[in-house]
């Protein structure tokens, strides 16, 4: 008897100290979208024209920003080189530095973006497919005043499932849709098979840094959580498994502000089953 009781002691202690785990990595999330540098923060996306595209709080300006000079300095864009070349006696950096008359200006796919910045606004440069555009990051954006909290299903231990992982063969590029209307081939190292809620599911991945990302949605997808779909990140297969833990499911950042360009879950994600699990969705789409 005091084997069992024993037994169930321990599991019950394992139960809290991972629902404690998924708890702590849920504030941890807000922690980070609140933060200066957060999704909250992203309060502008303005596509390129070829040739100079001006910048300042003058409503004229390719670049709109919401304080500040009216001419902050302009974009000179030409066959996908970006050099900012600040106004007349207007104090703005760039990555901290005061601007000099003219500066190059790196974009995301190339690493950490150049940042011009001024009085809480940082603007950079972001390349989706043949097009570039200038992202505006503001410490008092409307977004993160008005954010009241993220929303979650209770933890559930039964969303931490233990998948197979199968490679591929050879390599297989996956369609990835955005929410600009592009598709993107993207390399997947597998798939994953497991079992949820009764059935036999399938997922397939993509590297991101060194962890599997998910991009996926399921039957709670628009009812109850966010309709596009949601992400999930995981280790990298370990004995040919992978543990998927749906609890720590994430929207992505387009649930928090409408000048992100969100990824889309590809056909091979789009599960026919409920995952009451993670992050839900409270509000309306942008």
């Amino acid at each position: 008897m005091k084997s069992i009781a024993f037994a169930i002691a321990l599991a019950a202690s394992a139960e809290t100290s991972y629902q404690t785990e998924v708890e702590q990595w849920r504030r941890q999330q807000e922690q980070e979208l609140k933060a200066d540098n957060g999704w909250l923060t992203v309060a502008g996306l303005f596509w390129l024209k070829e040739g100079v595209n001006t910048a300042g709080s003058d409503a004229s300006s390719v670049v709109v920003l919401p304080r500040g000079p009216a001419k902050l300095g302009e974009f000179d864009f030409h066959q996908g080189q970006i050099v900012f070349r600040p106004g007349v006696g207007v104090a703005v950096s760039v990555n901290g530095k005061p601007a000099a008359a003219a500066s190059k200006l790196k974009p995301d796919t190339e690493g950490n973006p150049d940042q011009v910045q001024l009085d809480g606004l940082t603007m950079f440069v972001i390349h989706r497919g043949d097009r570039y555009a200038i992202r505006l990051k503001d410490v008092a954006s409307k977004f993160r005043q008005q954010f009241t909290g993220l929303h979650w299903f209770p933890v559930k231990p039964d969303y931490r499932v233990t998948a197979k992982f199968v490679a591929n063969d050879q390599p297989k590029l996956l369609a990835i849709p955005n929410v600009l209307g592009e598709t993107s081939q993207v390399p997947s190292p597998g798939h994953v098979l497991f079992t949820l809620n009764g059935q036999s599911l399938r997922l397939d991945p993509v590297v991101e840094e060194d962890h599997l990302f998910f991009i996926f949605r399921d039957e709670t997808s628009g009812t109850g959580t966010y309709p596009p779909g949601r992400f999930l990140d995981a280790e990298v297969a370990k004995d040919g498994e992978v543990l998927l833990d749906f609890n720590k499911a994430y929207n992505p950042p387009c649930a928090f502000t409408p000048y992100a360009t969100c990824p889309l879950p590809p056909k091979e994600n789009r599960l026919l089953v409920r995952i009451e699990a993670g992050e839900q969705f409270i509000g309306s789409v942008h």
